[in-house]
């Protein structure tokens, strides 16, 4: 059966991979905001897979910019099977001892409040589709702590008990999970991460090695699929936190 599926962020990283590999026979809506030539690229990706792309841009670190990437949506779809909340990221690295409301306001909007409004919007098509989910996209920032990014950390942590308050509130209709990856090779720490992080993140890993966006887009497939999984988050992160 096609399905229609919202992907967040979807221009670059674990979103153009999520939208990717669920192209075939399905509608995306890729959602992008400042990267307009990659959004375009994730868009032909998904149509030479078998797949319908529609790309929509919105700053979702404002109510205006979620509202406006919803009424785009449901200009085009009177339902959703999923809703992938990938969006989000660490502003700028900066120690505790300097943070700034600013940078709060700003990494909670962007991580939290987006996710959170995104969803409650798109509460109405999603119960219109068929076995409809959320996934939200947490880190292992959540288990590990972010020293220098403690508030993204927060954020995150943030985003992980939202996501079991959804799926409590929004059972048996909707069913919400969430994947926390850990240290994945995308743009987003090309921008926050030095080489030095990187490579200590490898060797501190059991498996030796850090994640492809892949690998994280193979665990949001798998938990669309899971009929029977809601309220769970997903360690994708090489053994760097084990439960």
């Amino acid at each position: 059966m096609k399905k229609t599926i919202l992907i967040t962020g979807a221009s670059t990283g674990i979103g153009a991979e999520t939208a990717r590999l669920l192209a075939a026979g399905n509608r995306i809506f890729v959602h992008y905001n400042a990267s307009r030539a990659e959004a375009e690229r994730t868009a032909r990706d998904v149509e030479a897979r078998g797949g319908e792309a529609i790309l929509l841009r919105a700053d979702l670190a404002t109510e205006a910019g979620c509202r406006s990437l919803f009424d785009g949506v449901a200009g085009k779809t009177d339902r959703l099977e999923a809703l992938v909340n990938n969006a989000g990221g660490l502003i700028r690295r900066v120690p505790a001892r300097e943070l700034e409301w600013s940078l709060m306001e700003q990494t909670f909007a962007l991580n939290v409040y987006s996710t959170l409004l995104l969803s409650r919007l798109c509460i109405p098509v999603l119960e219109k589709g068929a076995d409809p989910v959320i996934v939200n996209l947490s880190s292992v920032a959540i288990r590990t702590g972010a020293p220098s990014a403690v508030i993204y950390g927060a954020a995150k942590g943030a985003v992980d008990t939202l996501t079991r308050g959804l799926a409590r509130e929004l059972a048996p209709a909707i069913r919400v999970n969430a994947v926390a990856p850990g240290v994945i090779r995308t743009p987003f720490h090309d921008k926050v991460s030095t080489p030095e992080f990187m490579e200590t993140s490898r060797q501190n890993a059991p498996l030796k090695r850090v994640g492809e966006a892949l690998q994280v887009a193979e665990a949001i497939r798998f938990l669309i699929e899971a009929r029977f999984i809601t309220g769970e988050t997903i360690d994708v992160n090489g053994g760097l936190f084990m439960r």
